[in-house]
């Protein structure tokens, strides 16, 4: 742990009242109070004090002021440090007038942020000295079980993390984000058929261990299996990816919604790029069909909302998560689509097991991920998870 002096604001600019801060107890008029002067990073700052308060004590209302832990705090006066908690002002032969050296430890500790491909966050503070590989443990421990070592693969700034790289090299900065993927071993054979190739894909089953609902049924992975297919050979070297996000695999999506997604995919394989609407203050994108002459959705990123991190009109990222207009929240506009969607279901039943329209109207939505490069991305684009877009697709 280091040791170092952080400088602070003169009180007289802070706080004109600040001595006062300090002398709620005692006050700066009783006879037994002493003034001292605390020196912190060359700043002068006056403190009332009783001779008989335990050095604990004086350390408690520095960090009531200041914000400084009492353990990352210590107290030097004439070369000799405060260090006996218990003891007294007085003990130490501590005056009136006398001026005493406040010097703060630096804590070793990262906060380190890890992101997974679906949004999700994870929050960790870990010593700067521990590896990557200590890093993934705790991510296991935090997942329950859910987030198999084997299985993690840790990226930054897109570069694979190995296991003994150390936090104080990844994080030189604070803004630092490390994302999370997790690779399920699988097996891929591949046929070929005339020009087309017959691809199968046999993954290991880990449907005993992964079955279960994660962080309170927020999330919920489960096991699919596909039947060999024949793939064309051109979407063997597609760029591109869209398909829905599955929050509950029990429910499936209407063959409507399915046509949706499909006839966009279909556009975007051709090389038909998105194309951004000038209107509105979000990132709003016309998608075509396979032949380029008909607009089929439109994808709201959720990223790109209205003061949202990669807005693309310029517009000033949100300060406390309040969306443009009152009462809404950055991020939440696709959200809304989509429930407006399910919500305007015909008398009959939900979308899922019929084709009718709404009361409403309300044309077919589906919360979906996209990644391609034709949408908004300030820092540039590659083809990785971390440029995956989450937002509504909508017929048009």
């Amino acid at each position: 742990m280091s040791i170092a002096s952080v400088s602070v604001s003169p009180v007289c600019e802070d706080s004109p009242n600040f001595p006062c801060y300090f002398t709620d107890r005692c006050g700066p008029c009783l006879s037994n109070s002493i003034l001292i002067y605390l020196t912190v990073g060359g700043s002068v700052i006056p403190m009332h004090v009783l001779e008989s308060d335990s050095i604990a004590s004086v350390k408690r209302r520095i960090q009531t002021f200041k914000g400084s832990f009492v353990k990352m705090q210590k107290l030097v006066f004439e070369g000799r440090e405060l260090a006996r908690n218990n003891s007294r002002v007085q003990d130490y032969g501590v005056t009136d007038g006398n001026v005493l050296h406040l010097v703060l430890r630096l804590s070793d500790l990262q906060a380190i942020t890890v992101r997974t491909v679906c949004g999700k966050e994870l929050e960790f503070h870990v010593e700067r000295s521990r590896n990557v590989g200590y890093v993934k443990q705790q991510i296991a421990k935090t997942g329950k079980g859910f987030f198999d070592l084997k299985d993690q693969e840790l990226t930054c700034d897109g570069e694979e993390l190995e296991d003994q790289r150390l936090i104080h090299d990844i994080c030189k900065k604070n803004d630092v984000v490390i994302h999370l993927l997790i690779c399920g071993s699988a097996k891929v054979r591949t046929k070929p058929i005339k020009k087309d190739f017959k691809v199968s894909i046999v993954a290991s089953d880990l449907s005993d261990k992964r079955d279960d609902v994660v962080d309170k049924g927020e999330y919920q992975w489960r096991t699919q299996s596909k039947e060999p297919e024949v793939v064309d050979r051109k979407s063997l070297l597609s760029d591109v990816l869209l398909e829905p996000l599955i929050v509950n695999p029990n429910i499936e999506l209407s063959s409507v919604v399915k046509e949706l997604i499909t006839s966009t995919i279909d556009g975007l394989n051709r090389g038909n790029q998105p194309i951004r609407s000038s209107e509105g203050s979000g990132g709003v994108y016309f998608m075509q069909d396979s032949s380029g002459l008909k607009h089929i959705s439109v994808f709201k990123p959720i990223d790109e909302e209205p003061m949202a991190v990669n807005n693309p009109h310029g517009l000033p990222l949100s300060m406390d998560g309040e969306g443009l207009k009152k009462g809404t929240r950055v991020g939440e506009g696709a959200l809304r689509e989509v429930a407006a969607y399910i919500l305007d279901h015909p008398r009959s039943g939900p979308h899922s097991f019929c084709n009718k329209k709404g009361f409403a109207g309300v044309p077919p939505t589906v919360m979906v991920k996209c990644l391609h490069g034709g949408f908004n991305h300030p820092e540039g684009y590659e083809y990785s998870p971390k440029n995956i877009k989450i937002g509504s697709l909508q017929c048009s």
